[in-house]
């Protein structure tokens, strides 16, 4: 009993952390608690996936779909960035100006990602990830039926709504379970020392291999497209980590979940564009 009532604690952290959802949760828990919370960060992905996805559900039965895709993918992505309340986008937006302004030292990476400032990389790279998302949602929108026949319904953009934010959130855990923390303090320094390793590598695992299935009902070409992005991203900007700072932060951690989710949505809407893939 009580290691459920604990889990139970530990989820409702992970979404208070995570999100901007009323979970019931004190934010002041203690770090050992947030360590536990993590094997949870797949299920809160798919809590937003499936939020995002039933929207984009309701939007097709009211035959918002076709026509409606620009529009209804600008209020999706509003949804998204609020419900993380930018969390990841703000650790995007300062690892772009720490890695361009940091001139490769990395006292100085450090010192820029301790600003609470953004600068004109920082800003650049927000729009342009925006863009990106937003863009990949127009095009997967946009080859929606505007009925509700079986195959519309398992298509490649909902599995995308839905199982993409758990991609981002499970790199999370493949990051903390194989880098060291950059610093002895702050966010990376809590997660990687209270991280319960053995839950976070089922976690990780379930959580990935879930999403890739999930996707690839819809699509094989497309979760192949999306499992091979999102390990590129996950080797490309560890050791891109390793080098610069020697290990994670907390905003290096932001900035993979944003780099997965953009990359691999773009993966998918990319291989959705081409009739005969997408029908695989």
């Amino acid at each position: 009993m009580g290691a459920l009532v604990d889990g139970w604690r530990a989820l409702l952290l992970a979404g208070r952390f995570l999100t901007r959802w009323p979970f019931p949760a004190s934010a002041d828990a203690p770090p050992a608690l947030y360590g536990h919370a993590a094997p949870f960060y797949p299920v809160i992905g798919l809590l937003i996936g499936a939020v995002l996805s039933g929207l984009g559900l309701a939007a097709q039965a009211l035959g918002v779909l076709p026509a409606g895709a620009p529009a209804l993918a600008v209020l999706l992505l509003v949804l998204w960035v609020w419900s993380t309340g930018a969390l990841h986008l703000d650790g995007l937006a300062d690892c772009a100006d720490a890695w361009v302004g940091g001139l490769g030292s990395r006292e100085r990476t450090f010192a820029i990602l301790k600003d609470p400032h953004i600068g004109a990389m920082g800003v650049a790279t927000l729009v342009l990830n925006l863009l990106a998302k937003l863009g990949a949602l127009v095009t997967l929108l946009g080859g929606v039926t505007a009925t509700l026949p079986a195959p519309a319904v398992s298509g490649a953009w909902l599995a995308a709504l839905l199982w993409v934010p758990v991609l981002g959130r499970a790199q999370i855990l493949w990051l903390a379970l194989t880098t060291p923390a950059a610093r002895p303090e702050g966010l990376g320094a809590a997660l990687g020392a209270h991280l319960p390793r053995r839950a976070a590598w089922l976690a990780a695992a379930l959580g990935s291999a879930a999403a890739l299935a999930g996707i690839g009902v819809a699509s094989v070409p497309a979760a192949a497209a999306a499992a091979g992005t999102t390990l590129l991203v996950l080797f490309a900007w560890r050791g891109s980590l390793l080098r610069r700072l020697g290990g994670y932060t907390g905003d290096g951690i932001g900035a993979l979940v944003e780099l997965t989710e953009t990359l691999a949505l773009l993966a998918v809407a990319l291989v959705a564009a081409v009739p005969a893939a997408g029908a695989g």
